[in-house]
Parts: structure tokens; C-alpha cells; sequence
């Protein structure tokens, strides 16, 4: 029995979506859920499992072309999982018995890779003893054949689509290389591009010190870990300061609508991360009813979806207000750009020791530079400035947050 695999209903505002990367070649085994292809929309990437245990009988969509809702991805020809297993029970076999018969010894590590990615032994270059096949010459076998091959599925007959890297070099070596920019990456340009057009954008800074936070996390960071099992660190501090900011100035948590200013009764904190393939802004929901260790836990998560491609549409929409820490790659000064339709964005910058005046006296302290971006329309620049000095009182006295005050 065939059965049709087609992209899926594609998210709320999405039209279309590029096939990213095939899992599964044809003639390949896949058993049902595996994941079969990644499709990339300009918000997330889906990926699509197979409906039955099976063999990948025809691809229908070449890595890089544009997909719709319903369209046909590949067929496969459904089969029970035991004959999965015993068709790859079969294909080691007859590896095992084809290598028997020649002088040419394989590891058992190499013959596996070599089973699993279809690859022709004989073209494998030992570089063990007596000529032996290692798992390393498999896999510098395979990179070497990626730099050779365009970035489209072989799979695909009388596929006529460009290659997705273009190089071209000089006479004098200077080499140039143009890539297509992903979807996500697309879509975030597109995105602050309209936040500069539409906005009138100003930022405000300040600074803080990290002292009273830093002691504080240094005094319960083991406690913490053994209970919540999460690192307690800078974020979450940055998420309930703001919270308490917001609260204070209901202005920075709204947002424009039309002729209308829309004052949430709630506060869903969108957290910047950097993603392999673009910037992210996943949404703690109801941020306010968190805990720390709540707050610690989804960041976690958040970090490990992007990194694997799991952000769903659910993660990324909404949003009241934003942080973005470029302190982590050594920023010590930005302005950040706001998420629309959002007001305000804070920044957040590196830590660094500074000498500050207390009581008078000159000290060291560990600073760091605060900057809020904010929408003039909608917030008056006293608005801003007392948001940025109350979310620095909460860091400097992280009591405040306990007492409410």
C-alpha cells in the first residue's frame, strides 16, 4: 500500500514554506513519527513525520523549492516495522558478505556509517593499517562529497534548479559568495525594517549595579540547582525587575492599534535568543505568576528548541514587552530595535568592572549598561526614563521584589 506524505496546514499569516532538508532519501527505511523532511516557514521550522512505518518510495520536492498546504512531499510504501527491520538486518548481510569475498578490510563503526548513508565502499580511501577503512574515512568520504555536490536533492529527475551557493573568484583569489538568505532571516529583516518605519524609535540608558544580584546569586546558585534542577542566572532577575517596571508604567506594556492604545492586563515578556538560522523572540507567558526557577526553566527550553528547530508558532506570537541580553557576546552598548507592535525592548550589556563614587569614595563595582528602546507615540521620554531607573532600584535592592515595593 502507497501513502501520500503533503506539507501540512501551515500556520496563521504563513503562505508558503521551503523544503529545508530531506531526513529520508528514496529507498530509504523510515519508521512512523520519524521525521522525514524539515519544511521552513519565515517564523519557524516544521518538521514533517511519517504517517506509517515504511520505505521513502518517491521524493516529489527538491530541497529549496517553495511549497504550499496539501502539496504532495513523497509517497512511501507502507510496510510492517518487522519488515523494516528485517530489510535492514538483510542490507547488513549482504554488506558483511560483499566485503567477505575482497582483501579490503572495514570496522565494524565504518560499516555501519557506510550502510546507513548508501554510500559505494569502494570509493572509501583507507587510511588504517593494510589499508583498512575507518570510521574517519567515511566521514571525511561524506564532507568531501558535500563540498562537491550543489545543495539540492539528487533524488529529483530532470531538476534543472540552481545551486543555493554561488562563488565566484577573481584573478587575483579575492573569492565572493552569495547565499540566500533563510526565510527566518528574511522575515526578521523585514520585521525591524517596519519597526524603524513605523515607529518613532528613542532610546534611553542608564546603568546598574550587578553587586547585589551577583552576591545573591552566588550565595543560593547551589541551592537553587539541587531543587529546581536549572542554573539560576541574570535573566530572570532582568524578567521580575521588569515586571515590577511594567506594572508601574502600564504605557511600556502597551501597544498601538490603529488610532487606539491597548493597556494589557498581563504580562507576556518576549526573551531574544540567537538561532543558527536568525534571531527568535520566544514569549514567557504570564511572566508575572512566575517563579525564578519558572522563568529558568522555559529560557532553558526555549534555547534548546531554537537550537534544534522546535520553536513553534504558539512560542514566538504575542508578546507585550522584550529583553535582549548582547552582553553575553561582549556588548557594552547597543539600542536595541522594538518588537512590533510591542512599545519597548530593554537591553541588556556585559558586566564589567568599573570605578564608581559611593558615599563619596571611589570603588570598583560590576556595571552594566542598561539601554530601553521605546515608541515616542505612545511613551512620553519621563515615562521612559523612570521605567529604566525603577527596574535599576529592583536590581540594586532585589529585596524590593520580595516586599512588592
Amino acid at each position: 500500500m502507497t501513502v501520500e506524505v503533503s506539507v501540512p496546514e501551515l500556520p496563521e499569516s504563513v503562505t508558503d514554506a521551503t523544503v529545508v532538508v530531506w531526513r529520508k532519501r528514496e529507498g530509504d527505511s523510515v519508521k512512523r513519527d520519524e521525521a522525514l523532511v524539515d519544511l521552513e516557514t519565515d517564523k519557524v521550522v516544521l518538521e514533517v513525520p511519517s504517517p506509517v512505518d515504511g520505505v521513502v518510495e518517491k521524493i516529489h520536492q527538491a530541497e529549496g523549492e517553495v511549497v504550499n498546504a496539501g502539496q504532495l512531499l513523497a509517497v512511501l510504501k507502507a510496510i510492517d516495522a518487522v519488515d523494516i527491520k528485517s530489510n535492514e538486518t538483510n542490507q547488513i548481510s549482504s554488506f558483511e558478505s560483499s566485503q567477505d569475498e575482497g582483501d579490503r578490510v572495514i570496522t565494524a563503526s565504518a560499516k555501519k556509517m557506510i550502510i546507513e548513508n548508501q554510500l559505494n565502499a569502494d570509493e572509501i580511501i583507507g587510511s588504517g593499517k593494510s589499508g583498512r577503512v575507518l570510521k574517519e574515512d567515511v566521514i571525511g568520504f561524506i564532507e568531501n562529497q558535500k563540498k562537491h555536490v550543489p545543495n539540492v536533492s539528487t533524488n529529483i529527475e530532470n531538476d534543472q534548479k540552481e545551486e543555493s551557493l554561488i562563488v565566484s573568484s577573481e584573478e587575483n583569489g579575492r573569492i565572493e559568495k552569495r547565499v540566500p538568505m533563510t526565510r527566518l532571516r528574511a522575515r526578521v529583516a523585514e520585521r525591524l525594517l517596519e519597526a524603524q518605519q513605523n515607529a518613532a524609535i528613542l532610546t534611553t540608558f542608564n546603568e546598574v549595579n550587578m553587586q547585589p544580584v551577583m552576591d545573591l546569586r552566588s550565595k543560593y546558585k547551589d541551592l537553587f540547582l539541587k531543587k529546581h534542577g536549572v542554573k539560576l542566572g541574570f535573566m530572570s532577575f532582568f524578567v521580575k525587575a521588569s515586571i515590577e517596571a511594567l506594572k508601574r508604567f502600564p504605557a511600556v506594556n502597551a501597544s498601538i492599534d490603529g488610532n487606539d492604545i491597548v493597556y494589557h492586563g498581563f504580562f507576556d515578556v518576549g526573551v531574544a535568543i540567537a538561532a543558527p538560522r536568525g534571531l527568535v523572540v520566544p514569549v514567557l507567558r504570564n511572566a508575572d505568576q512566575m517563579s525564578l526557577a519558572d522563568i529558568e526553566k522555559n529560557i532553558a527550553e526555549f534555547v534548546d528548541k531554537a537550537k534544534n528547530n522546535k520553536l513553534g508558532i504558539d512560542d514566538m506570537t504575542g508578546g507585550t514587552f522584550s529583553l535582549t541580553n548582547g552582553g553575553v557576546f561582549g556588548s557594552m552598548m547597543s539600542t536595541p530595535i522594538i518588537n512590533p507592535p510591542q512599545s519597548g525592548i530593554l537591553g541588556m550589556h556585559k558586566i564589567q568592572p568599573r570605578a564608581v563614587v559611593e558615599d563619596g569614595e571611589i570603588v570598583a563595582r560590576p556595571m552594566m549598561y542598561l539601554a530601553l528602546s521605546y515608541d515616542h507615540r505612545i511613551i512620553d521620554g519621563a515615562e521612559a526614563v523612570q521605567f529604566l531607573v525603577a527596574i535599576k532600584d529592583v536590581l540594586e535592592d532585589p529585596a524590593r521584589m520580595v516586599m512588592g515595593v
